[in-house]
């Protein structure tokens, strides 16, 4: 467990994330927007271990939270706000806050924290009620940041779902940012938007929008790679993130009937393609874990679990596999390459997807169908090579035996696969899983 936790900085090359001495940092996910609302600190405690044990590296959450959070009180009987005034925030409150982030930071879990939820500015859906104006957002947020600028631990969020409707909410967005920033050199920040939206698609040209994230809809088959492929190509070069994916438990497209919920074959689906198309992370989620679902609450979008039940469905626990074959890998030095495969790859089907390094020796495929795979690789570099498939149920390796081809045939055509080339050089290096 890593308990120094160092503030995250922007790679040399402006597309991933870094600990400050250069090591790579992995930006695994979870969806926890209801924890500092509704969870006790004990509950707190059994829901980060949890996410601990899976791998998860940094936890979403709201400070102003979704659910009837200045209007309802916290677990402890407190609400957030005196008079639903930004300016006054209420310290018992906040000190339940400050030893959530302790915590996460005893247990080695970096924190991106939303100030708020986007319902506190913009009431387009939601309780609210709006509360914010440029003048209090901006008091609000060098309040946040004098009290925590000392952590390293806190990546900054703001938004909360929304996309701002008028000049008066970017207002609110760029004085929260301005009195983050007075106080808070260090702390990343991000925006946080609604379903399709790409925060450079908003506030692209804002100095403090350091990382690049989206969310992609809770949708099968979003082809998330699309929007990656789209952040990307943007200038300056940012970091991008797919920060609120489809859920697993949750019923596909919100549908009130709760049917075709999304599973555990979704969630691989959404993050290796965000993954593999070049994201520097992915955040996981959970219908009933997001809003902390318990016999007391109110289930939304047909929740049946209780948060305690949801944390261990399999979407979750392959969610460390994920980042265990990634972090075996030089993945910040690899590439997205479509030319490596040869014939079509038909965009109306589940588009396998591949990264290479500049040499190519090193190559990972993600296939989310079982078939054949056929690529375009010399001799020369086939000569050299060793080939594994790995199974993103389990993480189990398969070494292929006998001299690669050009063409691979999936262990079983029942599931997704990750095929994974190494020279020999890259094998020697190559060490999975990771502790």
């Amino acid at each position: 467990m890593k308990t120094n936790l160092s503030a995250l900085k922007i790679g040399e090359n402006g597309r991933y994330l870094t600990y400050q001495n250069g090591d790579p940092f992995f930006w695994l996910g979870d969806t926890a927007w209801e924890l500092i609302h509704r969870l006790t600190l004990a509950e707190t405690q059994i829901y980060f271990q949890n996410r601990v044990d899976k791998g998860f590296t940094i936890i979403q959450t709201v400070i102003l939270a979704e659910l009837d959070g200045l209007t309802v009180p916290n677990a402890n009987g407190d609400l957030p706000l005196k008079d639903l005034d930004p300016c006054q925030p209420n310290e018992a409150y906040f000190s339940h806050l400050d030893q959530v982030i302790a915590l996460a930071k005893e247990m080695g879990l970096y924190l991106a924290l939303l100030p708020t939820w986007g319902d506190k500015f913009n009431k387009k859906w939601g309780t609210g009620p709006e509360v914010f104006t440029p003048e209090n957002a901006k008091v609000f947020g060098s309040d946040l940041a004098k009290r925590y600028a000392k952590h390293q631990h806190i990546v900054w969020v703001l938004g909360g779902d929304r996309v701002p409707q008028d000049k008066e909410d970017e207002a609110i967005i760029e004085q929260m940012a301005v009195g983050i920033r007075e106080f808070d050199k260090d702390s990343l920040l991000t925006y946080h938007p609604n379903g399709g939206v790409i925060a450079s698609d908003i506030f692209g040209k804002s100095s403090w929008l350091q990382v690049d994230m989206f969310q992609s809809r809770h949708q099968k088959n979003f082809r998330e790679y699309t929007v990656v492929n789209k952040a990307r190509r943007r200038q300056p070069l940012r970091p991008v993130i797919n920060g609120e994916p489809g859920y697993e438990n949750i019923p596909n497209l919100l549908n009130k009937w709760n049917f075709q919920r999304l599973d555990a074959s979704d969630i691989r689906l959404s993050a290796y393609w965000s993954m593999l198309s070049g994201a520097a992370g992915y955040t996981y989620g959970c219908n009933e874990v997001w809003q902390m679902h318990a016999a007391n609450t109110t289930p939304l979008f047909g929740a049946h679990l209780s948060w305690q039940e949801a944390l261990d469905l399999p979407g979750a626990r392959q969610m460390k596999i994920l980042r265990q074959v990634f972090e075996s890998l030089p993945w910040q030095q690899m590439l997205t390459s479509g030319k490596i495969f040869s014939g079509i790859n038909w965009p109306l089907t589940q588009k396998k997807m591949a990264l290479t390094t500049a040499d190519q020796s090193c190559i990972l495929v993600y296939q989310p169908t079982g078939s054949k795979i056929k690529l375009n690789l010399n001799k020369a570099i086939l000569k050299d090579t060793s080939a594994y498939w790995i199974n993103p149920h389990d993480g189990e390796v398969i070494a292929i035996e006998g001299r690669p081809s050009n063409t691979f045939q999936t262990p079983n055509r029942l599931q997704d696969w990750l095929l994974l080339i190494l020279s020999q050089s890259q094998k020697e290096l190559w060490q999975y899983p990771r502790s």
